[in-house]
């Protein structure tokens, strides 16, 4: 009797697919800042987070972009170097530090943002106003199911 082998057929499975879709999407992105600005994936990442996010940890860093802690802490101290982010220890508790956009920091977030909506716009031409909406609501509902799983 022989056993029959399964086999995986990567790129039709859906976590490869994905990480591929989204690894295809930040390299393109990423040329532009790298060109101009000279920024990592990573280091945008952290950037856009503090865009929104202004005096948060590292730790919460960290959670908002699902990015391991070394290479958050390196990409960090990157940005620290080049005056792009400040920290700052809190006032509440002074054990913790809080990471800001620094002025320098603030205008080139301001100039990239245009350049990642318009990327965006581009990428999602391809849908018409429906199915946007429609892929947004099923990446939500994705991303809600996986963190029940």
């Amino acid at each position: 009797m022989t056993i029959s082998k399964l086999q995986l057929t990567l790129e039709r499975y859906l976590p490869y697919r994905l990480s591929i879709l989204s690894n295809k999407i930040s390299g393109i992105v990423a040329e532009t800042y790298k060109d101009k600005f000279a920024l990592s994936i990573t280091e945008w990442r952290i950037m856009a987070v503090l865009g929104e996010y202004q005096g948060i940890s590292a730790d919460e860093i960290s959670v908002k972009t699902q990015i391991e802690k070394s290479i958050l802490s390196r990409a960090i101290s990157k940005l620290l170097k080049r005056n792009l982010i400040e920290r700052k220890v809190a006032t509440d508790d002074r054990r913790r530090s809080e990471i800001y956009l620094s002025e320098t920091g603030k205008a080139v977030y301001q100039e990239i943002v245009p350049l990642s909506y318009d990327y965006e716009e581009r990428l999602l031409s391809c849908f018409s106003e429906t199915e946007r909406e429609q892929f947004s609501e099923l990446i939500d509902r994705i991303y809600k199911h996986a963190d029940e799983l």
